[in-house]
């Protein structure tokens, strides 16, 4: 067979490879070469070329600072009273509307009165018996003493009649209590309330068989004015208030917020603390008194109390979102009049969520960096491009609570 000559063909692949290597060199530092730079930093630049940081500014200012606890609470009733019947009969009046005001004493319901004014008369009938005999007995008593003063009977004549007369006396006596008993059953007829309060929805219906053993109430009163909430606290939180009350403070602020805490329902003032702490929960209950005037406060609601323990006067407060945290602890940014910042360590004291109150390193009037802290760096350059709102009087807000 001829020999095949492949050194013309490996010679032309060869030059094919080197020819695109060439080439993409060349497309390599082209694209290299017209490549846009980053330019350096220039002084006096905007931010995008490392010039000043824009940021909006705060200024540290001085007002009292309400200190508060925050809690869940339960709207409860001062007094609730079930209203049952005390006799058994027939419902005959329902005198009240559901949801009704009522004040204590008034009449409610009447329940059928016909057989225990009957009961009366006959306890009226037999102690007038009574009394009759018994006053038939004293004459003849007094009779007998003559008789005896005569030696006209013997002794043990005028002992017995003595005794009778005894008797009478005590029958009589039990008579006196079967009319009071009857007297009160007829009273009992009478429903009405027992305290002031608002009524319920009526549970029966009048035609109804009623007894003081029925399980069901003709109404429910509950006492509204004033009220009172129960809420806990964690055992942490207990020293704040009894420092406050064992030190003369005992009128303790509370505020009932709604649920959303947009709205305060209530002021009302601490009344009591419970005894013991829960050893299952860590917490101890306590409960605050309202008086509930506009009645915006409900049995069983659940509300967001607010106890203020103290009120720190003049107190030195900057927004809370000026307030940064590092490694080595709290510190915020201050702008000097040359528009540089420094980073100042800080003492931090109780927050409500929009303000905290400053122990010690700021001073009232300095300016603090508010917004753009993320590219901001020890005596780095800033430009204010706002001044966000300097916290004045402080609004009620969530508990108060040491920064770590």
């Amino acid at each position: 067979m001829p020999e095949t000559n492949a050194t013309p063909n490996a010679s032309k692949s060869s030059r094919q490879w080197l020819l695109g290597l060439i080439l993409l060199a060349l497309l390599i530092g082209l694209i290299w070469w017209f490549w846009p730079s980053t330019p350096e930093p220039q002084a006096g630049g905007r931010w995008g070329d490392g010039g000043p940081v824009p940021v909006r500014i705060t200024t540290v200012s001085q007002d009292d600072f309400p200190i508060e606890l925050k809690a869940l609470g339960t709207v409860t009733a001062y007094n609730t009273v079930n209203v049952r019947g005390r006799v058994d009969g027939e419902l005959v009046k329902v005198l009240f509307q559901d949801g009704q005001q009522v004040k204590a004493g008034d009449l409610l319901a009447v329940i059928d009165p016909r057989p225990y004014e009957v009961a009366l008369q006959q306890a009226l009938g037999v102690q007038q018996e009574n009394q009759a005999q018994l006053k038939n007995a004293e004459i003849d008593l007094a009779r007998y003493r003559g008789l005896y003063a005569d030696d006209s009977i013997a002794k043990q004549t005028l002992d017995t009649q003595q005794a009778l007369v005894n008797q009478y006396r005590g029958t009589l006596k039990s008579n006196q209590a079967t009319v009071a008993e009857a007297r009160l059953n007829l009273d009992f007829t009478q429903v009405r309330a027992p305290i002031t309060g608002r009524l319920g929805l009526r549970q029966v219906d009048i035609g109804n068989l009623v007894s003081s053993g029925d399980e069901l109430p003709l109404v429910v009163i509950t006492q509204t004015l004033p009220i009172s909430v129960m809420f806990t606290l964690p055992e942490a939180e207990l020293p704040a208030v009894l420092q406050q009350v064992r030190g003369g403070q005992k009128q303790l602020l509370v505020e009932a917020w709604d649920r959303n805490e947009q709205f305060k329902l209530a002021d009302g003032q601490l009344d009591s603390l419970d005894n013991q702490i829960d050893i299952a929960t860590g917490t101890v209950k306590l409960k605050a008194r309202f008086d509930n005037a506009e009645e915006m406060l409900f049995p069983n609601q659940f509300v967001n109390v607010r106890l203020r323990v103290q009120t720190r006067e003049n107190a030195t407060l900057i927004p809370a979102a000026a307030l940064q945290f590092g490694a080595s602890g709290t510190f915020v940014y201050v702008v000097d009049d040359e528009s540089q910042v420094q980073v100042r360590p800080i003492v931090a004291g109780p927050s409500n969520g929009r303000f905290t109150l400053i122990e010690e390193g700021v001073k009232v009037g300095e300016r603090l960096v508010l917004e753009g802290t993320d590219r901001l760096r020890d005596g780095g350059q800033v430009e204010v491009i706002g001044e966000g709102q300097a916290p004045a009087t402080p609004p009620s807000a969530p508990v108060a609570q040491k920064d770590a």
